[in-house]
């Protein structure tokens, strides 16, 4: 009987043989077609809004956008947002990330990308000095 650590070392030799070709090439870029999930090579992180922190105000945004074979986005448009004061940090944040190119043998989907972004407090413990 395999041990555990056995059979993940096993399985991930058996992956391995099977994703590589007889002359050592891997063949993931043969099994990965553009499905509209491209990745990210640079991401920005959206700014909290100061007048929303200001406000103990939290929040949701869902935005979507083209990336082009480049890796650039475009077309960025808020899809839903719980407040609109989130919306303009959430599109400049999309706007300012950069995804990998897509080689020139692959197809551009027209898929649209879309990434939710979430916008919490996180609560701050203040100390007192003991008297």
């Amino acid at each position: 009987m395999l041990s555990k650590q056995q059979l993940v070392l096993l399985t991930s030799a058996l992956l391995l043989a099977v994703l590589t070709s007889a002359d050592d090439t891997p063949l993931m870029s043969d099994l990965a077609d553009d499905t509209g999930q491209r990745v990210p090579l640079h991401t920005v992180v959206p700014v909290y809004p100061e007048k929303a922190r200001r406000a103990r105000v939290e929040g949701e945004v869902e935005v979507c956008f083209n990336v082009d074979r480049e890796g650039k986005t475009s077309r960025v448009a808020v899809r839903r947002s719980t407040n609109q004061v989130f919306e303009k940090t959430s599109r400049d944040a999309i706007r300012h990330s950069t995804y990998l190119p897509l080689p020139k043998s692959k197809e551009l989907s027209g898929i649209k990308t879309c990434r939710t972004f979430r916008f919490y407090l996180n609560p701050v413990a203040i100390e007192t000095p003991d008297n």
